[in-house]
């Protein structure tokens, strides 16, 4: 049983699915890196920021301290904005990494039947070679009976003996 056209077409539209399903799954991957990225430089801003308000204790200037309160201060604001959509961002994420996985198991599905079928045709073409040889063999060894019936053994409860005739001599 050759694969179908059918077949065939189905895996490369699963195969498209599986790719475009990748690429939105690498989208949203990017968009939750660069939100982690923007987490990260907040926090980087409010360590600086409390550094300024450390420094400015020391050598007493208020507008460093002040612009130290302000940069803890928006860091904490940017990072109250960002948690919220790095939690959105993955857990689109999984929902976009699970429809993948899902369209990846059907495309390899679709590869195993076809594979099956392409095995079963292999065996089917080998047997049939093999008969083919057999009956050349045949052929040559026993010219004019190509291909014989198979031998039928004795009756149930007969040995097989008594049928035999004893073959006429010629001499």
């Amino acid at each position: 049983m050759p694969v179908s056209r059918g077949m065939r077409r189905l895996l490369r539209v699963l195969e498209s699915e599986e790719e475009q399903r990748r690429a939105e799954m690498e989208v949203v991957l990017a968009e939750v890196r660069s939100l982690e990225q923007g987490l990260a430089a907040t926090e980087t801003r409010s360590r600086l920021g409390r550094r300024l308000i450390t420094a400015s204790a020391a050598t007493g200037e208020l507008a460093d301290r002040l612009a130290g309160l302000e940069e803890t201060r928006e860091a904490r604001c940017a990072g109250a904005v960002l948690r919220p959509r790095i939690a959105e961002a993955q857990a689109a994420l999984y929902a976009k990494r699970a429809q993948f996985l899902s369209k990846r198991t059907e495309r390899r599905q679709a590869e195993a039947v076809i594979q099956r079928v392409e095995a079963v045709k292999t065996m089917e073409a080998a047997r049939r070679t093999q008969r083919e040889q057999d009956d050349r063999f045949l052929s040559k060894v026993r010219p004019g009976k190509a291909r014989m019936a198979p031998e039928v053994g004795p009756p149930q409860g007969t040995t097989g003996k008594e049928n035999l005739k004893p073959e006429p001599r010629h001499g």
